[in-house]
């Protein structure tokens, strides 16, 4: 992805969370410049990934193939106690994030407005493989039995359940659709098993300088200062 383009979907979901009336921490603001002379105070934000994170996991299509996220907190089980994590999320109409489990992670997914999310479940194999049997999951708080690669609609303040080895594959249905999620620690460079091989997080082309910085520019930004 060019850094072009990144600034401009940045410009365009704080435009997108403002219209939805969901506000980011002061920090979420920051240019890169900023930041000088904070990170010693700020080591939680950059140890354990908090902020910006868009991706086209690595498909050079983020239109069709991406998901723009914010880590708000999040905890990192070598360094502390906090055993949760909470992402805001922004996924189009048609922009699919690839079929994907967790090995570690529990986590709910809810639909906080814009439109329906349409997500498709599997189970998986001891082998990782998707299974042919059915799957349990919970839509706030109540069981639901679905067949093999069936499609699940979460309207508007719809939350589903997902826990560890369920894949999952989803995208907006007809709006672009903003998406809570809620889990135990995550952990993005170590715990996603992509069905089909994907890169996490993006090449970027430096075609210009950072409107703010992503995750994922965290350590590289550390060296330089």
């Amino acid at each position: 992805m060019k850094r072009s383009e990144i600034n401009q979907i940045l410009e365009e979901s704080i435009e997108f969370l403002n219209f939805h009336k969901f506000k980011l921490p002061p920090w979420a603001y920051y240019s890169p410049s900023d930041w000088t002379g904070k990170i010693e105070t700020s080591r939680e934000i950059f140890t354990n990934m908090l902020g910006w994170d868009i991706t086209d996991f690595g498909s050079g299509d983020f239109a069709s193939c991406g998901l723009i996220l914010f880590t708000l907190r999040n905890g990192n089980l070598a360094l502390d106690n906090k055993p949760y994590a909470e992402k805001i999320l922004i996924s189009d109409k048609n922009q699919i994030t690839p079929m994907h489990f967790h090995w570690n992670k529990m986590e709910d997914i809810i639909n906080r407005g814009g439109g329906n999310m349409i997500i498709e479940l599997y189970g998986s194999t001891e082998k990782e493989e998707l299974s042919d049997e059915p799957v349990t999951v919970r839509i706030d708080g109540v069981e639901r039995t679905v067949q093999p690669g069936s499609k699940v609609i979460l309207t508007p303040g719809e939350s589903i359940c997902l826990t560890q080895g369920v894949y999952h594959k989803f995208y907006a249905e007809e709006a672009k659709v903003l998406l809570g999620e809620v889990s135990m620690v995550n952990d993005d460079s170590n715990d996603n098993r992509f069905y089909e091989p994907a890169g996490r997080f993006p090449e970027i082309e430096e075609d210009v300088k950072p409107l703010h910085l992503l995750a994922s520019d965290y350590s590289s930004f550390i060296r330089k200062q």
